[in-house]
């Protein structure tokens, strides 16, 4: 199975070198948003690299200094960009023109060399040498479990200027071998459903819920000192927001990370083949006080259970969340006053059978349910396929099977997030 990994490695460039990254980054930046600014002419807006290539190359080479293969990195950039909003418009979701401003390059092979502690980058002006900034090699990282390691290949790179440092995003793959499920039950699949919202932050279809408490807390926060200081107008204060922001994102960072290490622990323990999220495709629009925040913050949870799924040979897949939270994952009964607004975020009641659990736990469930009927429904064989709840499994036709060793008759109705099997992250 091939893996990839990003490894971020901070760059000691001299002053003359870092002008020309500058420079580099600026007309990069300048030939993509011109291929997306051709790209959106018309009524039907053009996603065919080929296409753009043709159409833009020459105009491009012209106008910058940069080489054969940036101008092409660019195009890339460009064309994946518009794809994405071309993709959302035929899911029904608004995604307006995009436009580059971030300060990013795009490396491959063919524009750059790495090499165990250094690179040579393309430049507007010839080719730059980078040295890493290493970190103590005393205990293991990201650099020597991916970046030193003869199994796993550097593909490309993308190279970031922040906080006045380069930093070169080193992207790596290798060919590993899993170890998996015997021959006879090949076709056997067990699926994690796991529902995101903004109190609870993940509950997964165990019945374990990680609160949001945390996260709210510290946004709201730093929402007030981010006011309070920018009431100042002082360019010291500008300078603290910058550093309260940097500190607050990496602490965010790290509790999601906690997070996602749990998520995956908890699928290794109960033998899960997949772990399923519903699609992050205009989550922000569809949740009721979602902030940009939660929806960044759902996007690097997904990003750290990925990686960290495939070390494990769990895959992660994403699934419409059409009905998720409407639907009984007990009868399947959907109607939208199974989930009464007025009553609170938590409140389910099925209006066919009555079952009454927490709504995001019966969300998570449904989100499960859904990608294993997916799956039967591509595989076309009748595969046993399971979602894994707290004490045993629960298969497409609703029939229930408790754990092997006989606990629990029944599945469990109603947990709470004080009920949860063990990670709930509190406030």
């Amino acid at each position: 199975m091939e893996v990839s990994r990003t490894v971020p490695v901070k760059l000691d460039v001299t002053d003359s070198d870092a002008d020309l990254l500058h420079e580099t980054i600026t007309e990069f930046l300048w030939a993509a948003n011109y291929v997306v600014d051709h790209a959106w002419q018309g009524e039907y807006k053009t996603t065919s690299k080929a296409e753009l290539q043709r159409e833009t190359y020459d105009d491009v080479r012209a106008e910058t200094r940069l080489q054969a293969n940036l101008v092409q990195n660019a195009r890339n950039k460009a064309a994946d960009a518009v794809q994405s909003v071309v993709a959302r418009w035929k899911q029904g979701n608004y995604a307006g023109k995009p436009q580059f401003s971030a300060p990013t390059l795009v490396y491959d092979k063919r524009c750059a060399t790495f090499n165990d502690d250094h690179a040579t980058l393309s430049t507007v002006d010839g080719r730059i040498t980078a040295e890493y900034v290493l970190p103590d090699e005393s205990h293991e990282t990201p650099h020597s479990a991916y970046l030193f390691d003869d199994d796993y290949e550097v593909t490309s790179a993308e190279l970031h200027y922040r906080d006045g440092e380069f930093y070169l995003h080193v992207r790596t793959k290798a060919d590993v071998e899993f170890e998996t499920a015997d021959e006879g039950n090949a076709e056997h699949s067990t699926v994690h459903g796991v529902d995101l919202g903004i109190e609870n932050l993940v509950v997964a279809s165990t019945g374990t819920f990680w609160s949001g408490g945390k996260l709210n807390h510290w946004r709201r926060e730093l929402e007030k000192r981010r006011a309070s200081l920018q009431q100042r107008g002082t360019r010291a204060a500008h300078e603290t927001i910058q550093s309260v922001g940097r500190t607050e994102t990496g602490r965010y960072d790290h509790f999601l990370h906690t997070v996602s290490k749990e998520l995956v622990a908890e699928a290794v323990e109960y033998d899960c083949d997949v772990i399923a999220f519903e699609n992050l495709t205009g989550i922000r629009d569809r949740m009721p006080n979602a902030k940009k925040f939660h929806a960044w913050a759902f996007r690097r949870l997904f990003e750290h259970v990925e990686y960290k799924a495939e070390v494990v040979g769990i895959s992660v897949e994403q699934v419409s969340p059409a009905y998720t939270s409407q639907r009984c994952s007990k009868c399947g009964f959907t109607h939208e006053k199974n989930r009464p607004t007025s009553d609170g975020q938590d409140s389910f009641e099925c209006l066919n059978c009555g079952y009454s659990p927490h709504a995001d736990y019966n969300a998570a469930k449904n989100i499960g349910l859904k990608h294993l009927r997916s799956a039967q429904t591509s595989s076309g064989v009748g595969a046993p396929v399971n979602v894994r709840l707290n004490r045993g499994t629960l298969n497409v036709n609703g029939d229930y099977e408790p754990a092997s060793n006989g606990q629990n008759a029944s599945p469990r109705e109603s947990p709470t997030p004080n009920e949860a099997n063990g990670h709930a992250v509190s406030e």
